[in-house]
């Protein structure tokens, strides 16, 4: 009996729940995985896990081994690797889960150039709008704005997501211009389905905070599919400016409600505890961070260019006198003609 070939499938079926997951991930077939975990099992007398032909689970015995266990196989996977460095390069598959609106268009540029600084690190990179827990799916480190509620997990944090509503400018000279948070009610909107508060939405103006359910005329987890849905004249959606930055600086589409804030979210490289001293792993972390630390580029260009952009004039501002109270209102018509913007 190998004891670390058989306390390394016991900590990866632990950690994915799944032999035939453990599987993939050490390049072998199920069967052996399920002859590895039951030597150790007559080993240590007692049964790691509860099988059933639904799930499989931790047993108590089980959950006490982990802890130890995974210290073991994360130890010598580090010692491995830096053996490794000693003698060449770091080698290895280094399997990604990556938003596609940070894939596309801002991180082809930095695995080019991680790759060449470490050629012998194989990039598997999986593309998806879908917030996942790395460990389940075998992924090394998933580029994510959501962290699954685990304590298996470490994140760092890489750069703040700020997001903003906007439309394209036909949409907006058709219908006119929302300039308040309330008045989105009236219009189509596209919003992206995997945010944790749904339709419930905050808008900040200095101290001042607006919080309010908005309904959607298309609801979907893909943030390119709201793009495309707001440049078409779809309607108004909520973007991050890492996916419609290019397009607001040409004018492709025009910020709305643009008086206030989102409160942004944060972009995080998250990865396994067990997978903290892997090499391969620190080294794409720390490069990753490194890369994309500080203000993103995109945002930087839009604060340079913020007070050169034209706004799409859309509205007509009346300054009235209210008869009971004796203050000044400013009453704001969002439309230029009588069509319904849901229209």
């Amino acid at each position: 009996m190998d004891k670390f070939e058989c306390i390394q499938a016991f900590v990866r079926v632990a950690e994915t729940l799944s032999f035939a997951e453990a599987a993939r991930q050490l390049n072998v077939t199920p069967s052996v995985i399920t002859s590895r975990v039951k030597k150790l099992e007559a080993f240590v007398q007692s049964p790691l896990f509860h099988r059933s032909t639904r799930a499989v689970t931790l047993s108590e015995a089980g959950s006490n081994f982990f802890a130890e266990c995974a210290e073991i196989v994360s130890h010598v996977d580090s010692a491995m690797e830096r053996m490794r460095l000693i003698k060449g390069t770091p080698t290895g598959v280094l399997r990604l889960q990556v938003l596609p609106g940070f894939a596309l268009g801002h991180l082809g540029s930095a695995l080019k150039d991680f790759s060449s600084q470490y050629p012998q690190i194989e990039l598997d990179i999986t593309v998806s709008d879908v917030p996942v827990n790395p460990v389940d799916k075998g992924y090394d480190v998933a580029l994510q704005v959501f962290k699954p509620a685990a304590e298996t997990l470490i994140e760092r944090s890489l750069f703040p997501v700020r997001r903003v509503f906007c439309a394209s400018p036909s949409y907006l000279r058709k219908h006119g211009t929302p300039r308040e948070p309330a008045d989105l009610h009236r219009y189509r909107l596209g919003l992206y389905s995997a945010y944790p508060t749904r339709d419930r939405w905050t808008f900040r103006r200095g101290d001042d905070q607006v919080s309010l359910q908005l309904p959607a005329a298309i609801r979907t987890n893909s943030v390119h599919m709201l793009r495309d849905f707001a440049l078409s004249g779809g309607g108004i959606t909520c973007l991050p400016t890492l996916v419609c930055g290019d397009y607001l600086l040409s004018n492709q589409l025009v910020r709305v409600v643009e008086d206030y804030e989102i409160p942004p979210l944060e972009l995080l490289a998250i990865y396994p505890a067990t997978h903290r001293r892997a090499l391969k792993v620190k080294l794409f972390v720390e490069f990753i961070t490194t890369r994309f630390s500080g203000e993103p580029v995109w945002d930087r260009a839009l604060r340079d260019r913020s007070k050169e952009r034209p706004r799409i004039a859309t509205t007509k501002a009346v300054a009235t006198r209210s008869k009971r109270s004796g203050t000044s209102e400013r009453n704001e018509s969002p439309r230029r003609n009588n069509a319904d913007p849901k229209d």
